[in-house]
Parts: structure tokens; sequence; C-alpha cells
């Protein structure tokens, strides 16, 4: 969802209507997650995907019906639907997506939504997807405190009690709670959480291409160094921050080191990655990294033992850093770096590249 504010804001500030569509059920081998977003203008722009492309013009269709004046729509697209070819829908998987028009700017709970992303506050966004009230939504924050109506107060309340339950939790899931009679509500639960940031200490070359593919990968990326011959915005014109600064000054404060931030030290120079190591093993840093051969980082080790940093801490340094993918060249470091950052993030526990 963050990455359609953009547009949605320039949508809106050209008086154009939109309607969201999300992916609120998967089987088999769906090319979008639960949760994934594609929005759709009144002209037809579009921005975000719900399929990778498989089915985002029939999608578009849809959303375009629904600003036409149609009921929100469940719509499910699969390899044993009638229609799966004709989507291009090939793959072998199936999805089902919620279609609605969504409000926007000025309306309370998109502006919560949107501020509580922009902000990197922790949220929960509930959307009722049967027909007894679909569409409607609820946003829980950590306090308790909620915003919008799913139909009921107990149902509001129940699931308010279930998302704490879950909240930090990692990737949009669904649920059903029993409702008057024998109906229960259908809903979708999407946490809204801060960005995964990528800290890369030492502006070097593997650094440049360690920022691209970050990226892409959907990474907010910070880089920092205190030597502005290297840190500068021609070498790295698409970091999202770029700080000529000693790291021991500026981690943990100006750039917070919390649960969903991974952090790469590639300057080589013990007095650049020393302080900004001593920083991440003292958070709760996600991915610690470190560039150098197995006897660089016995010095490392002992360089951090005698400004007394503890052994476990010390133990969550990945290094050499990166995945073993063989190759050497600025790039093919970067991609080992990220490779190894995407696998930790997801439980993996690969063994770390050979010494560089």
């Amino acid at each position: 969802m963050r990455s359609l504010l953009p547009d949605l804001h320039d949508w809106a500030s050209s008086g154009k209507r939109f309607a969201l569509a999300t992916v609120v059920r998967t089987w088999g081998s769906s090319p979008r997650p639960l949760g994934s977003h594609l929005a759709v203008a009144e002209d037809g722009a579009m921005s975000g995907s719900v399929s990778g492309g498989c089915v985002e013009g029939a999608v578009v269709e849809e959303g375009l019906a629904v600003l036409g004046g149609a009921e929100p729509k469940l719509l499910e697209y699969g390899v044993d639907d009638e229609t799966a070819w004709s989507v291009g829908l090939s793959c072998g998987g199936s999805l089902e997506v919620l279609v609605r028009e969504l409000p926007g700017p000025g309306d309370r709970l998109f502006d919560e939504v949107a501020a509580t992303l922009e902000e990197r506050r922790l949220a929960v966004r509930v959307v009722r997807l049967d027909e007894g009230g679909r569409g409607r939504e609820l946003l829980i924050w950590p306090s308790g405190e909620t915003l919008g109506d799913l139909g009921s107060p107990r149902l509001n309340q129940r699931t308010a009690l279930f998302a704490l339950q879950t909240l930090g939790h990692a990737g949009a899931q669904r649920k059903s709670f029993p409702t008057a009679g024998d109906r229960s509500a259908e809903l979708l639960f999407e946490p809204l959480q801060p960005p995964e940031r990528l800290v890369i200490v030492g502006a070097v070359h593997a650094a440049m291409s360690l920022v691209r593919l970050a990226r892409e990968m959907g990474f907010e990326t910070v880089v920092v160094d205190p030597r502005a011959a290297f840190a500068t915005e021609e070498r790295f014109p698409e970091a999202d921050r770029l700080l000529v600064a000693w790291p021991g000054e500026v981690l943990g404060t100006e750039v917070p080191l919390d649960e969903s931030t991974s952090l790469a030290t590639l300057s080589h120079d013990p007095k650049i990655d020393l302080p900004a190591l001593e920083a991440a093993l003292a958070s709760p840093c996600r991915y610690v990294g470190a560039l150098g051969s197995s006897r660089t980082h016995a010095k490392r080790v002992k360089a951090l033992e005698e400004r007394g940093v503890a052994a476990e801490a010390i133990a969550r340094i990945h290094s050499p850093i990166g995945l073993d993918l063989g190759g050497r060249r600025a790039e093919e470091i970067a991609l080992s770096v990220i490779a190894e950052v995407v696998a930790v993030r997801h439980g993996g526990g690969a063994a770390s590249g050979r010494g560089r």
C-alpha cells in the first residue's frame, strides 16, 4: 500500500476517483502474496500489481465497473476458472481479489492509513470480505485505539483483540469470526509496518550496486560514510538517505536501528566499521553483516571484545558477508549481500560467502 500513495495523491489532486483491488486469498503458485494491491484510476491508470501481470487487465475492468456504480466485488481467477486462459493465469495458481472504490485524501480513514505508513508507525488494517459488510474497514493501533467499523461493536472488539495479539507479525492473513445466526464475517488482516531498512556503512563501489538492488527489493536505503569524497549524490542518486557522518554519531539516534533494519558494513576500515557494528549489536537489528576475510574478521572480533561487546552479540555478525555465489565483482558482492539479507528475513540459514 505504501508504494501506491504517491499515485493516489496525484490522482486525487487531479480530481480522479479510484478503486483498489486487493489479493485476499491465494492457492498454489499464485504470483503475488496475500495483501498485494492494485489501484485503478477512473481514466484507466494503474499503480501496483495483484498478479505480476497475469490478470491485471481483467481486474482493471472490474475496478472501472465499481467506479461506474457497481457494488464491491470478490473475484476469483485461476486455471480451473473458465476465464483463466483469457486473463493469462496459466501458472498453476489461483487468487481471490476484492475490488472496491477507495475514498481518497480527505477521508479520515484514508488519511490515517497514509499517515501511519508515512510516519513508520505500526498498525493493522482490517477489511471485511463477506456480503454482510464487504469493504468495511477497521484500523487498529498498538494502543488499542481503533478507527472505522466492521458492522457491529462486538465484531470490532473481537477483531481488535485478535489484531493486537498478532501485531508486528509479517504478512497479511485471513480469518473468520462468527456473527449473528450461522453467518460469519470473513476478514483480511493487513499489517501496516515500517518498510524494511538497509543501512550501508561505507560508500564504496559495491555499495552503489547494493543500493540499487535493495531499492528493487523494496528496502529503504541509508548510506553512511564520513568521507565526503565517497558519499556523494552523484555516486548514490537512488539512496533514500545519504549521510556524511561517522556511524557512531548517527546510528541508533538519527538512524534508528530496529527489528526491521539490516546493517552491512563495507568500508573495510575499522575506524568506520567498528563503531557501526557496536551500535548495531546493541540494537535489535535483524541482520548485521561485515565485509572482510576470515582473518580480517578474527581481528574484528578481538577489537570488539576489547570494546566490551559480549561474545554472544559478536556471534550475530554475518562474516564473511553474503551468500557464497562465487562472484568477486562489486555487483556480484552486492547481489550476495542482498541475497543473505533476504534469506535471514525469511528465516534462512545458508552459510555466508567466502572472504573478500
